[in-house]
């Protein structure tokens, strides 16, 4: 992308702001932001090397709940910062389907998408068997006997590339 994406604005709003709004208006709280050294953001923890990709900041993010967390954190939502076109509703939908030990994931259209909330043990299990630049997939992949999938309306386009975000703002226009 050539610049950290939480910091991209769109609509006037940076990525990851937006991105806290939406968890806390879909009921999530407190939120974590897992962020690069000198962006500052709302419930924000620092990962030192972002470098080494999604699962390290997946990684810093699940211990952070440990901190943030007045006493044990039974599920966390997890949604990444450019994913813009995921609401509110789509958050609140997927926690409200969420039951322990399950993984419960937001369907746009049939495609799995974000937010994805779990137990801390299970994000754990994901981790240990994510890739450098992946977070859940391998876990849903080794056990789908635990997936529950959340119909969700939205649009789960994800924002790789500076082309993907000039499509995004012409949409916006």
């Amino acid at each position: 992308m050539g610049t950290p994406k939480g910091d991209l604005v769109l609509d006037g709003v940076r990525l990851v702001d937006r991105a806290i709004a939406t968890l806390r208006s879909g009921g999530c709280e407190p939120v974590i932001a897992v962020v690069r050294a000198g962006v500052s953001a709302d419930g924000a923890v620092v990962n030192p090397d972002p470098a080494r990709g999604l699962r390290s900041s997946l990684e810093i993010g699940i211990d952070a709940t440990e901190v943030a967390g007045t006493g044990a954190v039974e599920a966390v939502a997890v949604l990444l910062a450019d994913l813009p076109g995921v609401s509110a509703q789509a958050v609140a939908s997927v926690c409200a389907a969420w039951r322990p030990g399950r993984i419960t994931v937001a369907v746009y259209d049939g495609v799995r998408g974000h937010p994805i909330v779990m137990e801390p043990r299970l994000w754990r299990e994901a981790i240990a068997m994510a890739e450098p630049d992946e977070g859940a997939r391998a876990l849903q992949r080794a056990r789908p006997d635990l997936v529950d999938e959340v119909g969700v309306d939205g649009d789960p386009v994800d924002l790789d590339t500076p082309a993907d975000v000039d499509r995004w703002r012409a949409r916006e226009a």
